[in-house]
């Protein structure tokens, strides 16, 4: 099963100094795309390959995300925005991702997402379509 959520080893994470989204980054995040078979949660620590999607088109791992909007304070909101990901040409089935920071190590988790259903594509583009960069809407944001 796969839920939405900020991942408690990135919020622990955040205050250790491990992660770093300012626009001077040199730190790495991805996107792992997953089955409906995968279990993805709040409690997912780390990037992990079981149950990451399989087919032409998508590379174990995941997409490299390019920070759309560096760490921004709205009211008492700070958040930061991704840009939108596609897979040119594709054939996969995905029902969720994960967001993790990809340091070859230990590749921490950032956060979990469900898309509410498979999204299946067969030599067609798959985006992923991050909401507007908003204090309310962003997919990471701590209050």
């Amino acid at each position: 099963m796969i839920t939405q959520a900020i991942c408690n080893s990135f919020k622990k994470g955040l205050l250790e100094g491990k992660f770093d989204f300012s626009s001077t980054t040199t730190q790495v995040y991805k996107i792992a795309l997953y089955t409906s078979a995968a279990t993805l949660s709040a409690t997912t620590d780390v990037y992990t390959t079981t149950n990451e999607v399989v087919g032409s088109g998508y590379t174990a791992g995941g997409a490299t995300l390019t920070i759309s909007v560096n760490p921004t304070i709205d009211g008492f909101v700070a958040y930061i925005n991704f840009a939108n990901v596609i897979l040119p040409v594709t054939s996969i089935t995905a029902r969720g991702a994960l967001i993790y920071k990809a340091d070859g190590v230990t590749n921490p988790a950032v956060a979990t997402l469900l898309f509410g259903e498979d999204v299946t594509t067969s030599g067609g583009s798959f985006e992923i379509e991050f909401p507007l960069s908003t204090a309310q809407t962003a997919i990471v944001r701590s209050v």
